[in-house]
């Protein structure tokens, strides 16, 4: 069942800029990537789809996914000269429009990001109005979660019993769960859980999820 929206979501956040879905959302799809990333990225290669490619420099979403890369919020007065901080931040960015991935979600952009360490992240995210998102896709695998709520992403193997582990393990933090996806690249292959909370894990606990052998990731993001 698709989540409902407040009256909070239809007024849309405090913000920077003409527009709630080219400015705002743009701005949590460029704070989630970042967190994703776990880094400042040192390079960003951005890609606006359908009718995003059409209006992201007029409606200011180029600068928007640029400030949030550089950690700003919605509402962030420097948004505005968000390439010029960029430039003094060390970031390098390149822009790219595609106007028809009829596939796509017609306000969609994609996030490829490398840190200074090359660490590198992939992500997909959809600005869908009031500046609510979905990210809909990591590295590859598809997944539909807003930043909205505490996120954990596992990368283990794909064991029977893993999920039921990973749940009961978060059950004993009080922590509800909110959604949860799982895909994986093939059977007995790599597994992503895509988990959303109401509340905050303990460190302890990320430790021990990330030290079971058969756990080759975790990469938790506070909510937004």
């Amino acid at each position: 069942m698709a989540e409902k929206s407040s009256i909070f979501d239809m007024i849309g956040p405090v913000m920077i800029g003409p527009s709630s879905s080219h400015t705002a959302g743009v701005v949590r799809i460029g704070l989630v990537a970042r967190r994703l990333l776990g880094a400042a990225p040192a390079t960003a290669r951005i890609t606006f789809y359908n009718s995003f490619a059409r209006t992201y420099e007029g409606h200011g979403s180029d600068r928007a996914i640029v400030a949030g890369l550089l950690g700003y919020p919605t509402d962030d007065e420097r948004i505005r000269d968000a390439f010029s901080h960029a430039e003094a931040a060390g970031l390098a960015f390149e822009f790219q429009g595609i106007g028809n991935a009829s596939t796509l979600h017609p306000n969609t952009v994609r996030v490829e990001l490398t840190a200074p360490d090359g660490r590198q992240v992939e992500v997909v995210g959809q600005s869908r109005g009031g500046g609510v998102i979905g990210i809909v896709e990591v590295d590859g695998f598809p997944c539909n979660f807003t930043g909205n709520l505490f996120t954990l992403i596992i990368d283990a193997e794909d064991r029977p019993g893993s999920i039921a582990f990973i749940a009961d393990v978060i059950a004993h933090d009080d922590c509800n769960i909110a959604t949860m996806s799982v895909s994986r690249r093939g059977k007995h292959d790599l597994a992503r859980q895509f988990i959303e909370m109401d509340s905050a894990l303990r460190p302890l606990t990320l430790d021990y999820l990330r030290a079971l052998s058969w756990v080759r990731a975790a990469t938790y993001i506070a909510a937004l």
